[in-house]
């Protein structure tokens, strides 16, 4: 689904994605409001969601999918190369952010990856969330958390490495030659024992505690 106020733009995206192999569009909203509305009917695999949209915007949007779709993920598309916009679209539970600028073959290859279950955020939006979690360790933002580095196994160290890196699943898979599957399962289980909820938490607290 393609959630964006301007027609023209949608119309471009359109004609992108409709010459991608494996990609269809089977909705289009003008706002949040109808993006909700639509999604009542029926489901995609993935949204592609205009950030500054009219009344509720994007990120809100976001928030509310994320709650009431778990099988919808959410894939943010913005001119705004801000941290402010970026962390916050996070934190709402998108599952990548990509720029206006970027490439057909990226947003391509974005939509293919979210839709798969992994996370995308282009290299520049990856830089921004690693920057902005350690402004928050300046801040002394430490939330208690102990948490030793041993706890973690040497492939578990060089995987969070990688994440930090801002590396996908699949990326991190060919580089040491696993599967998709062994490295998301890797990703699982430090999630778990590090008690976070998502791979941007998990790469915070590989920051702060120093865990590699």
């Amino acid at each position: 689904m393609l959630v964006d106020d301007h027609s023209i733009v949608r119309d471009g995206i359109r004609l992108l994605l409709e010459q991608a192999e494996g990609l269809e569009i089977i909705d289009e909203a003008n706002d949040g409001e109808e993006a909700l509305e639509k999604l009542k009917s029926h489901q995609p695999d993935v949204v592609l969601m205009d950030i500054s949209l009219p009344g509720m915007s994007g990120i809100q949007t976001t928030q509310v999918i994320t709650r009431l779709y778990k099988s919808v993920r959410v894939l943010m598309l913005s001119m705004h190369n801000n941290e402010d916009y970026i962390l916050r679209s996070v934190e709402a539970g998108a599952y990548g952010y990509i720029l206006k600028d970027s490439s057909s073959d990226e947003m391509i290859k974005a939509i293919r990856m979210i839709a798969a279950g992994e996370k995308y955020y282009s290299s520049p939006v990856a830089s921004i969330i690693l920057s902005g979690y350690m402004q928050q360790l300046k801040k002394g933002s430490k939330q208690g958390r102990e948490v030793q580095p041993s706890r973690l196994s040497n492939k578990e160290k060089e995987i969070l490495q990688f994440l930090v890196d801002g590396m996908s699943s699949r990326e991190i898979a060919e580089r040491l030659q696993l599967s998709v599957r062994t490295v998301d399962n890797h990703r699982a289980n430090m999630m778990r024992r590090l008690q976070v909820r998502n791979a941007a938490e998990l790469v915070r607290i590989a920051v702060e505690e120093k865990l590699i």
